[in-house]
């Protein structure tokens, strides 16, 4: 199986920080975001992995290759490079013919995560899903989209509902068909999966929620939630 990591954020959330270094090369545990993820990966199933990066990164990128590559034993591994920012979704145009015809993993690039992988897959294909997305329990989703789910199927979220505290949320990895590509205008300069795709798939009951019941979830994207999980991963 193969999977895609977005890289390409430019981190806001995280500066000073990410002034000098992409938010998926930022350490913890004095280990790359990105190696933790990439490593995850290759432990469910996956074979190979596509970093989607922004130009602006690669010589970033190119010094990451250089230093860690060979602790990275077995993983194959191709960074492709986005000209400019397209969104969550569009940059994907880049690696769609890598991808080829199976169904395969995207997940962001900002998030570690140790969850269940395999159990997500064999979920996904028991329910002939066109899209799974993981959902993790949170204590503050006020911040956050919130699935309303009608049995296994993702109906609508909730952005950022100020009347709820703890729930689940998307944890930003996905198990997703080739097929989403139709649903994408790629003449559009910017796309995101969550505002552009996902609405529509929830529509036609094709979007499916995986509700993680063991694992850990840390949204590095800022300076709180780096902190902990520097101290607790």
């Amino acid at each position: 199986m193969k999977a895609v990591i977005l890289v390409g954020g430019s981190g806001t959330r995280l500066r000073p920080i990410t002034f000098e270094i992409p938010k998926p090369l930022v350490p913890v545990k004095k280990k790359p975001i990105v190696n933790h993820l990439i490593e995850f990966l290759f432990r469910h199933s996956v074979n190979e992995v596509a970093l989607l990066a922004s130009r602006a990164h690669y010589d970033d990128f190119r010094r990451w290759e250089k230093a860690w590559k060979s602790e990275l034993p077995g993983a194959r591994v191709r960074i492709f490079y986005e000209e400019k920012p397209r969104g969550t979704f569009g940059g994907l145009g880049l690696v769609r013919a890598w991808l080829g015809v199976q169904p395969f993993i995207m997940m962001n690039g900002d998030d570690l995560r140790d969850m269940d992988m395999d159990t997500m897959i064999q979920f996904h294909k028991k329910e002939k899903a066109f899209a799974t997305l993981a959902l993790v329990k949170f204590d503050d989703v006020r911040e956050k989209g919130v699935p309303i789910m009608k049995g296994n199927h993702i109906v609508q979220f909730l952005e950022k509902p100020k009347n709820r505290s703890a729930g689940f949320i998307s944890a930003g990895t996905y198990i997703l068909s080739p097929k989403i590509f139709n649903y994408a205008d790629f003449t559009q300069e910017y796309i995101m999966i969550e505002k552009d795709i996902f609405p529509k798939l929830a529509a036609e009951g094709k979007l499916h929620g995986y509700k993680v019941k063991k694992g850990r979830w840390y949204d590095c994207g800022t300076m709180a939630g780096w902190e902990k999980a520097i101290k607790e991963w």
